[in-house]
């Protein structure tokens, strides 16, 4: 295999990826940047088994890895037509995430790279979100991610492969956090949020004034708890809640959280360019928020409006996959050679590891 100092398109790379942060267990084959292509990207949920439980049990997300990860993985060779010859190296999430579910995928990985006698990538989550654009479509340095997820809600700067800094984050509950909490409450199926949108289709976004956390004060760190609670006062003063009114303040919830996202846009946005002059900024979108509909529309009306450029991957690489793993994988090798055999798998690891950490976790993960 040749490695390179530097992010060179005439290099080619096959690398099989994993994740199994949390209740997703999936495996990809990956290739690039030469001839860049997604060979293989398999994904199995497990919302079934968490259903009744209203959220992710992280000893049932393990084990249900533990029982499926091997076939996945597979199956994934299978799809891509690769043998254990044409991978280069094997890429798998080392953090941050749900412990059990975290071990459970690395320590897979280690053992198929020592036995298979490739290099290991110990790849961090949030970095395979971050660099999935790249992947997608034409995208160099520096630019903005907005990670918008059931465990993350962040903006970060993206300077580098490795090199990122956080501009704000939620002081409280996720984005995706919220929503499941919001369903759960209106009595709305788990996982909450595309219930929750399906519902404010339905509903009117004019009957119920809620708040916009923050957006008075500087800077670009939200807040969501509060949203939640002046949701759960509004329904609470109406009970028994009917169908219309669930969706009414469904509608409202959404258009809230979607406000709040594009106007904390418009101040990255403005930011960048203060950074970036002679810069064209994009916003790149990322997580499984990024999948609903209305919050897509307010932030490309954000970008349109700065003058900025949009990008979200496709939905099946907005959630939780491993082609952005392996992806992220190809973007460390392209930078010399890695042997991550000693890195230990991790709850816990922020992008900026120069930025303080922020208490408190969401129930899909450590927020930062």
């Amino acid at each position: 295999m040749t490695f390179v100092n530097e992010n060179r398109a005439d290099t080619r790379l096959t690398v099989l990826g994993i994740e199994t942060s949390c209740d997703e267990t999936a495996a990809a084959v990956v290739r690039g940047p030469l001839d860049k292509n997604i060979l293989s990207n398999v994904i199995r949920s497990q919302i079934d088994e968490h259903t009744e439980f209203g959220g992710v049990v992280p000893e049932i997300a393990a084990r249900a890895h533990i029982e499926i990860l091997d076939k996945i993985v597979a199956e994934a060779l299978q799809k891509s037509k690769c043998s254990w010859d044409d991978i280069d190296a094997v890429a798998a999430t080392a953090g941050p995430g749900l412990i059990g579910g975290v071990i459970v995928g690395f320590m897979t990985a280690k053992a198929i790279a020592m036995a298979a006698g490739k290099p290991l990538v110990g790849v961090n989550h949030l970095e395979g979100h971050a660099l999935t654009a790249r992947l997608t479509d034409d995208l160099d340095f520096p630019f903005l991610l907005l990670l918008v997820s059931g465990g993350h809600s962040q903006f970060l700067l993206v300077r580098g492969v490795g090199d990122f800094e956080r501009l704000g984050t939620t002081i409280d509950d996720a984005i995706g956090e919220a929503f499941d909490k919001t369903a759960k409450l209106l009595g709305l199926p788990y996982p909450g949020g595309p219930h929750v949108e399906k519902m404010a289709k339905k509903g009117d976004v004019t009957r119920f004034k809620l708040p916009r956390p923050l957006l008075d004060r500087p800077g670009l760190d939200m807040s969501f708890a509060g949203l939640k609670t002046a949701l759960r006062t509004q329904a609470k003063k109406l009970e028994p809640v009917d169908d219309q009114t669930v969706a009414d303040l469904c509608a409202a919830f959404q258009r809230a959280v979607a406000d709040v996202l594009a106007a904390r846009t418009k101040s990255a946005l403005e930011l960048f360019r203060e950074r970036y002059p002679e810069t064209i900024p994009s916003i790149v979108v990322a997580g499984g928020v990024a999948a609903n509909q209305e919050i897509r529309s307010s932030l490309l009306s954000a970008a349109d409006e700065a003058g900025a450029r949009f990008i979200a991957p496709p939905m099946a690489l907005c959630t939780d996959n491993a082609a952005m793993i392996a992806w992220a994988g190809i973007e460390r090798l392209l930078r010399g050679p890695v042997d991550d055999m000693k890195l230990p798998p991790r709850p816990r690891w922020p992008l900026d590891q120069s930025n303080a950490g922020v208490l408190g976790a969401g129930k899909k993960g450590a927020k930062v």
